[in-house]
């Protein structure tokens, strides 16, 4: 079953309930939804795209209601979906354009003229067609009652004034066709649905290929409506974030999305829209705590709280339970890479099981294996594998990483782990050097490449510290080169060049060498140490001026 099809089945049956609300920011309804996903679909077709085509979307998070009408009618006409994070620096984005060969882009603000101009350079040998501006009369979409008088019969691909001479910039207005009539451009249940980037920001892009049948978590079903809701606060473009488009509407739900999570917002949406399931990350749970309103808040609407994308302590857990002692709170695990793999804890075991993120949920399967790849007895630490058997994903042109993360199958995580006798998995910790931060994936080497472009750096190393709200904060150690002089300020500035602001270290530490073992390699679990030593108050005026600049 393709993506757009429970839209289009909800919006027969149910089109005039809300389907999907963005806080202080309008919703739209089911009706509302498909009849202006299919009128893009015919525009995007008028415009050129043809089936397999892949068009980005880097639209504004406040604009989520024309991401989520883009995001379908990308489906619809055929093509593949790209999500990009709007806090990507531009060289980041044209990376992942040249990457996927991006035919077009929808984008709004000021993302219209960079994405025209990073497409004008071109995109990975294709030929781009068109970029469809998002943010023309702001962000609600068109009531799904006809076109407005004078508009044209088809999308007009003339340039307007700020287009490049190459690439047309077509505002949304022009870009929607007069009929809202069904259509999907015919494909089938392996077809490519998106590319979801993940890493690779500095070197090689890794982008993960998701098709249709493989996309979702929540199977398809006969339309239901229930008049609940399901509350996140995930970036649109990442795998969770994703996964709140359909699968809500599939569960009978509206979905509630937060663009900018604020704690204190949060709890009046919840206490005004008493949601049924909320879907948190750990950097927002310690902020619930640490917010003086929780304590009075009334969550007894939750019967479903997921927290997901990192380890939880269980304290906070059990802090969660206590507020909501009617829910099912769950540390959930999962990854883009592993897809509709999932593992989910039944209410009340995640308290009796401190730690644990849940058991796989069905047909998933879990291997804890040694490093030989051979199965471990229960209880034993060692690499953790995920699969759906018939359901693997790949990364998107690069056959090498994907034979080396997709083994006979099973998904390489990285992670380390064990199971219990109840097939409950504990993640203990990561062989992958990945740092997670506020539940946002940072990869140390890409970081370090940058650090490393600066003139004045010889060598960098780049490490997690333990951050009691982010989960993780972002590290760097750097050696100067002799008779060069850098200050942190000036290298985080650097750093904001090539990187999302979430990517840049916000601790910067000057050191003379950096510790290697016998073979030359950086030892990082001995910088790791050096921050619970003196080394880490030795910067703390640098550090303090770059604290609260970057909460996210």
């Amino acid at each position: 079953m393709l993506l757009p099809e429970t839209l289009r089945a909800m919006a027969e049956s149910f089109g005039s309930q809300v389907a999907y609300s963005v806080v202080d920011g309008g919703s739209i309804t089911f009706a509302e939804w498909d009849a202006q996903a299919n009128r893009l679909a015919r525009g995007l077709t008028a415009l050129g795209t043809a089936p397999d085509d892949r068009i980005a979307v880097h639209v504004s998070p406040e604009n989520a209601l024309r991401w989520i009408v883009a995001y379908a009618a990308i489906h619809r006409a055929g093509a593949v979906a790209v999500p990009l994070n709007t806090r990507l620096a531009p060289a980041e984005v044209r990376r992942m354009l040249d990457h996927c060969g991006a035919r077009g882009v929808v984008a709004d603000g000021d993302l219209v003229n960079q994405d025209a101009e990073l497409l004008t350079a071109g995109a990975g040998g294709s030929e781009p067609t068109f970029l469809v501006d998002a943010s023309e009369e702001g962000a609600r979409p068109r009531p799904a009652s006809g076109a407005p008088e004078g508009s044209p019969a088809a999308p007009v691909a003339a340039p307007s004034a700020r287009a490049s001479a190459r690439v047309p910039v077509v505002p949304w207005s022009r870009a929607l066709d007069q009929s809202d009539a069904p259509i999907q451009v015919p494909r089938g249940d392996d077809d490519l649905a998106d590319i979801i980037y993940t890493s690779g920001t500095t070197g090689s892009p890794k982008g993960v290929a998701v098709r249709h049948v493989n996309a979702s978590m929540v199977p398809p079903g006969p339309p239901s409506w229930s008049g609940g809701s399901w509350l996140h606060a995930s970036p649109l473009c990442t795998f969770a974030g994703l996964g709140f488009v359909y699968n809500p509407m599939k569960l009978g739900l509206r979905g509630i999305y937060q663009p900018k999570f604020d704690a204190g917002r949060w709890l009046e949406v919840v206490e005004e829209e008493h949601p049924v399931a909320v879907f948190l990350v750990p950097a927002m749970t310690h902020l619930l705590l640490a917010h003086p309103r929780f304590a009075d808040a009334d969550l007894t609407s939750v019967q479903i709280c997921a927290i997901g994308s990192a380890p939880l302590a269980p304290f906070v857990i059990e802090r969660m339970q206590e507020k909501m002692p009617d829910a099912m709170i769950s540390n959930n695990y999962g990854m883009t890479e592993a897809g509709s793999v999932y593992c989910l804890t039944p209410k009340g075991e995640a308290v009796k099981r401190p730690g644990s993120v849940g058991q796989p949920a069905p047909p998933a399967e879990v291997r804890i294996v040694d490093e030989d790849g051979t199965e471990l007895p229960v209880g034993e630490i060692g690499d953790v594998r995920l699969r759906i058997p018939g359901r693997p994903r790949e990364y998107f042109g690069d056959p090498e990483a994907t034979a080396s993360t997709w083994v006979d199958g099973w998904l390489v995580t990285g992670d380390l782990g064990r199971v219990d006798a109840d097939g409950y998995l504990y993640i203990v910790g990561r062989r992958k050097d990945v740092i997670i931060r506020g539940g946002n994936n940072v990869h140390a080497a890409d970081v370090e490449h940058v650090i490393m472009s600066h003139p004045a750096v010889a060598e960098a190393a780049v490490v997690g510290a333990p951050h009691p709200v982010l989960g993780e904060d972002v590290v760097a150690f750097v050696v100067l080169r002799p008779g060069s002089d850098a200050t942190p300020e000036e290298l985080r500035r650097h750093c904001l060049e090539s990187l999302a602001d979430y990517k840049v270290p916000r601790q910067w530490h000057m050191v003379g060498s950096l510790p290697r073992n016998a073979t030359g390699k950086v030892v990082k679990p001995e910088l790791v140490g050096m921050l619970e030593g003196d080394l880490g108050q030795r910067d703390l005026g640098q550090q303090g001026r770059h604290q609260g600049r970057d909460q996210g």
